[in-house]
């Protein structure tokens, strides 16, 4: 299958494209309205509560998802980490919680924990390649396991009363394709949707994305097929959803270097255009996400403001300079200073352009 960014359209300003295949506008999940057919991926370290109502404040987004949690993690009543992991506001519904185990009974009591706190969705994680959760059995280190995969699917969806979900990957390598047989056995476990990041476990998050095993699940199971992997603009989108008939589409990586990418999905669904934010837009952005982290109190603000310098500034005429001033800073008010500064400068009419419009104002 052929991807948009294979074989790009020139764009300038907005984009201007004939009329793109239709995205669902709604999708549900056991009952659950996700509108529109958009998932923001969970994300390490990148998925907080502050990112996702930033993310949901901007549009377009159907559904958000937590940081995969540790199941163990959330039944230890002093792992903070857990409870900051799954910590979130009313105005992020519908939200889904991702937890990730290996043990089937602590699976269900976490997820029934998870569902006592209002989550909408509970999410088992099947897809991290990081080595220290494969090595304890959890994430994408489970696929060499279908029998024990069974066990956490019965043992969830007996423990909940709210839609329960799955998001995996292809298998463990090439010679380990396992994930029409793992969606299979997801809806004879009575979950309610499935969403496949096509690629491998041993591919880690390189190459591309295998589109076509997205459409093999969606050709042999009958529930919400949420297709993963390779969205890097709103073509890309409706090019997955063209190319699988999947049901909806979930973006990762893409979502900090372009917080705009769902609201555009949906512009672009609706006209054939998107908007292309502004440098204007990208300073209130910026300055925006850096308020609520600096608002949320989270102890390690300055480390997400710097963490996501990087995506944010990419494309910024004199980003790199931004991004020294931003590393260089010792606290999380600094740093939002710096980029207030930054901006200001930019932005604003030099000393001599003013004159020269106060001058035009008053000869007219």
């Amino acid at each position: 299958m052929r991807k948009y960014f294979e074989n790009p359209v020139p764009l300038a300003g907005s984009p201007s494209l004939t009329v793109p295949p239709a995205l669902q506008s709604s999708l549900s999940i056991g009952g659950v309205r996700i509108a529109p057919a958009t998932v923001l991926a969970p994300m390490a370290g990148v998925t907080d509560t502050v990112f996702r109502r930033f993310i949901r404040n901007l549009g377009g987004c159907g559904l958000i998802m937590t940081e995969f949690t540790s199941a163990d993690g959330v039944l230890r009543a002093k792992d903070r980490k857990a409870q900051r992991y799954l910590h979130f506001y009313e105005d992020e519904h519908p939200i889904s919680a991702q937890l990730f185990g290996s043990n089937p009974q602590v699976m269900a009591e976490a997820a029934r924990l998870v569902e006592g706190l209002g989550f909408d969705l509970v999410d088992l994680n099947l897809g991290c390649p990081a080595k220290k959760v494969v090595k304890c059995n959890g994430g994408s280190g489970l696929l060499r396991d279908l029998p024990a995969i069974g066990e956490i699917f019965k043992a969830v969806r007996a423990a909940v009363t709210i839609p329960f979900t799955v998001k995996f990957r292809a298998g463990w390598n090439d010679e380990n394709i396992v994930c029409v047989q793992l969606a299979k056995m997801a809806e004879d476990c009575g979950l309610a949707a499935v969403a496949l990041h096509a690629r491998t476990r041993e591919q880690g998050y390189s190459g591309e994305a295998r589109w076509e095993w997205i459409a093999a699940i969606k050709d042999a199971v009958k529930i919400p097929v949420i297709g993963n992997g390779d969205i890097r603009t709103p073509e890309d989108a409706c090019a997955m959803v063209a190319q699988t008939n999947c049901d909806a589409v979930m973006i990762g990586r893409t979502a900090p270097s372009n917080p705009w990418i769902f609201r555009q999905i949906e512009q672009y669904v609706i006209s054939g255009t998107y908007e292309q934010p502004s440098e204007a837009d990208r300073y209130e952005m910026i300055r925006t996400y850096f308020q609520m982290l600096i608002e949320e109190e989270l102890p390690d603000a300055e480390g997400k403001m710097k963490q996501f310098a990087s995506w944010f500034t990419h494309g910024v005429p004199g980003g790199a300079a931004l991004r020294k001033a931003i590393y260089e800073s010792k606290s999380a008010p600094g740093i939002l200073g710096r980029v207030e500064e930054f901006f200001q400068a930019r932005l604003q009419p030099s000393t001599a352009d003013a004159a020269c419009t106060l001058q035009v104002q008053i000869h007219v």
